[in-house]
């Protein structure tokens, strides 16, 4: 049987919405990933969230059942981290929005996280997400950027999915900074290119299949740098905005879940708005969709 991962050398794996929602492992989710016959992809797990260092996050992945490594990680704490020290100098102050892995990250990369704009100030704010964030946090990144700061976000994601539903995600707290600093920054994670190219950097072969739920992050990110992508719906994006989705973000591939994986494609393509009909027919295989254009991916 012709399955669709054995198309690609690297499946490269979004984590919220696509492997799990919060604490809970999406149901298959690790069986799909299983090694399947002859399938020995190399798995990378890219997560726009920016929480958690790459051991925590592969902790988790493991304790769910997926198999994951630190090595297997790339987050866009790691991506901005690279971001601002490719402009910076070693030992220069960077105000931190987000966790305490995402100050460990800019302290890896020689350089001296702060929490404050005070008399030193930081010649960098970089924000990620953290469920503690509050005024205070967003205040001194507010006059560190109106100083002159440069402004590197790990992410954009207005939500985040987890066992209740939809979270006010780093997006939400990024618009905040924007409307007070009349701001914009710089974006390492998905659908920007610096977290993708650490991914395929970390995969070692560009004929990688990139996995996710969101057309906004992993299916735009994916277009951006020609690779085939596969839309889960098991997160956030829905059939209906396959449907109404521009051309940078239809995906190649849409599925209900991870399982497709292991599953003939079904044959042919077409158009977004015959997908679920297709699916209903097809449940547990991937349908492949026609571009905008009529061109075939």
């Amino acid at each position: 049987m012709n399955q669709l991962r054995d198309q690609y050398d690297a499946l490269l794996l979004d984590l919220d919405g696509t492997l799990y929602r919060g604490p809970e492992v999406i149901e298959g989710g690790p069986k799909a990933l299983a090694p399947n016959g002859d399938s020995a992809q190399r798995l990378v797990y890219v997560t726009n969230n920016a929480a958690r260092g790459p051991g925590v996050v592969a902790g988790h992945l493991a304790e769910l059942g997926y198999p994951a490594s630190s090595d297997d990680v790339v987050t866009s704490a790691q991506a901005a981290a690279r971001m601002v020290a490719e402009q910076l100098a070693p030992g220069d102050h960077v105000l931190v929005v987000g966790t305490d892995d995402l100050a460990a990250e800019i302290a890896a990369r020689g350089l001296v996280p702060i929490r404050r704009f005070g008399d030193i100030p930081p010649v960098a704010v970089v924000q990620g997400h953290s469920p503690t964030t509050a005024w205070p946090d967003l205040a001194e990144a507010a006059y560190a950027l109106r100083a002159g700061a440069l402004w590197v976000a790990a992410n954009t994601d207005r939500t985040l999915p987890n066992e209740r539903g939809l979270a006010p995600g780093n997006g939400s707290m990024v618009a905040a900074l924007r409307t007070a600093s009349d701001r914009e920054p710089l974006v390492a994670g998905k659908p920007y290119a610096p977290l993708m190219e650490n991914a395929l950097e970390r995969a070692g072969t560009r004929a990688a299949l990139v996995v996710g739920d969101r057309l906004d992050t992993d299916i735009e990110g994916a277009n951006g740098l020609g690779l085939d992508s596969l839309l889960v719906l098991t997160g956030v994006s829905t059939l209906e905005e396959v449907c109404a989705a521009p051309p940078e973000r239809v995906p190649t591939f849409v599925a209900a879940g991870l399982e497709a994986l292991n599953d003939e494609i079904v044959p042919g393509a077409v158009a977004p708005s015959e997908v679920a009909e297709l699916l209903r027919q097809h449940p547990g295989r991937a349908v492949r969709v026609r571009a905008a254009d009529s061109e075939i991916r």
